[in-house]
């Protein structure tokens, strides 16, 4: 990791006026978060959604910030040899000064984002592992993990806030990283955290209701999403799902070069589904005819997705496909555990929207015999949007022959009464085939009881998750382990 050391002047954007006094002045570090402070650190006061960064000046100062930025509209009691930088939104001026102190990261690699409700994360990473396969040098920034090449890097967010989004861009591009992928958040759009930063491609997934713990409506959270693509430049390429109903809006007033996808509407990227399968999906895409190993509809989008990223990156059909043909996808998506002998398959999916798990279950409903009964386990978050939790327990008694409801990560909350609220959306239905079970761990093993030879059983919401976080505190919890233990004891 290179020490950067750089002037004010160096890394101030030129529409922000600085006296000629403070213009040598040396920065050796940018932080928004005062307990990171050091000597000569320029501070980043930021107003979060729950903590306004403003608050702790006197800290950052204290710690041996010489430089703060904070918002105009903020009264600031000054103090002598700090130099105050006052400016109009400072979780956009975060970003610009990072990007400039990090030498500009994105600039020297091909930056790829991709948004969505759903589908993210499969993208970014079957993204990287293609061009892994294909002998590319390549940054990964997800929910499940950030990669530099071979090296992992813990996520804590699925977008990290600015400072530290720039610095990872930066060692990736150390590195040697010719491509990076990175999935952008709803609330990274809204808090800025990507401000600064050049996408050479930008790619929508679908839209459906999630984030309403945040974004006060939906409306608004459809517009969130729209704001990554008004914000792309005109040497961008823009790719939207157009048989989603929001995917042209968020085409609407971009500056980018326009590219659509589909499988049931007109698009330059086109896909046909012949078969799907627990095995995988035989698909035409682009006039040519492949078989995936991964199953679903969704999958079948995500696939489409890749494709014309990579295509529209300069790679050419003949070197794409065949690699895309025997990839696996992310962990925790749609992940299968077959028993050796019953065949009694288990699928781990990350599906914490109404949507997610709606395409969850209808796959496997499509692609299993009559015979096969589903047992789903599925539980709602603790702090979080609240509305979504009837729609949950309401899809998976639809679509399941047997339905458990459990604890998913409660957080702060008490798991029974998240119950509770997922059980408003079966009231007035008759429901004799759903359990409720708040200790996740038995919950999966008694769904694992009920299952008899080849059944499918769905546990969904936490995919990848290696913990389970109550109260504050986070226990470790794997879906797959438990249900390994159970199953192929």
């Amino acid at each position: 990791m290179i020490k950067r050391k750089k002037k004010l002047f160096e890394i101030i954007p030129d529409e922000i006026r600085i006296s000629a006094d403070h213009r040598e002045l040396e920065v050796v570090q940018i932080e928004i978060d005062s307990r990171r402070v050091k000597a000569q650190t320029l501070f980043v006061a930021i107003k979060g959604h729950q903590v306004d960064g403003h608050i702790f000046i006197a800290k950052a100062i204290e710690a041996g910030a010489t430089v703060i930025v904070y918002d105009n509209d903020v009264d600031v009691q000054e103090q002598e040899d700090i130099v105050y930088i006052p400016v109009s939104n400072t979780s956009k001026y975060a970003g610009l000064i990072a990007h400039k102190f990090y030498d500009n990261p994105s600039y020297e690699t091909q930056l790829i984002g991709v948004t969505g409700t759903n589908g993210k994360t499969s993208v970014v990473t079957l993204l990287y592992q293609a061009m892994t396969e294909l002998g590319y040098k390549v940054g990964l920034i997800s929910t499940v993990h950030n990669r530099i090449g071979d090296e992992v890097i813990d996520a804590t967010h699925t977008t990290p806030d600015a400072i530290n989004l720039n610095k990872l861009l930066a060692d990736m591009v150390e590195s040697g990283c010719d491509y990076v992928f990175m999935e952008v958040s709803s609330h990274a759009i809204d808090q800025q955290r990507i401000s600064g930063l050049k996408f050479r491609v930008a790619a929508f997934t679908n839209i459906s209701h999630d984030h309403l713990d945040y974004h006060d409506t939906f409306k608004e959270y459809i517009w969130t999403k729209k704001k990554f693509f008004d914000y792309l430049d005109k040497e961008a390429t823009a790719i939207s799902n157009i048989d989603d109903k929001r995917g042209e809006v968020m085409l609407q007033n971009t500056s980018a070069t326009v590219k659509t996808l589909a499988l049931r509407s007109a698009a330059d990227y086109k896909a046909k589904i012949i078969t799907d399968s627990i095995e995988g999906l035989h698909m035409i895409v682009d006039r040519q005819e492949v078989y995936f190993q991964l199953s679903g509809r969704f999958n079948a989008y995500n696939l489409l997705t890749v494709y014309a990223i990579l295509k529209e990156s300069g790679l050419p059909s003949d070197e794409i496909l065949p690699v895309l043909s025997h990839l696996k996808g992310a962990e925790g998506r749609f992940e299968k555990i077959i028993h050796p002998i019953t065949k009694t398959c288990a699928i781990v999916d990350y599906a914490h929207t109404p949507d997610a798990l709606d395409n969850v279950l209808q796959t496997i409903k499509q692609t299993k015999s009559d015979a096969q009964k589903i047992i789903t386990v599925v539980g709602c978050g603790g702090d979080r949007d609240k509305a979504k939790r009837p729609k949950m327990a309401q899809i998976a008694a639809l679509l399941s022959s047997k339905v458990v409801l459990t604890s998913d990560n409660p957080r702060s909350e008490d798991p029974e009464m998240i119950l509770d609220d997922m059980e408003e959306g079966l009231k007035d239905k008759k429901a004799d085939h759903v359990l409720r079970i708040a200790d996740r761990k038995q919950a999966i093993r008694t769904a694992i009881a009920l299952a008899n030879d080849r059944d499918i059983i769905l546990v969904a919401g936490k995919g990848h998750e290696k913990y389970q976080e109550i109260k504050g505190e986070k226990f470790p919890f794997d879906d797959k382990e438990i249900i390994k233990a159970f199953m192929l004891k």
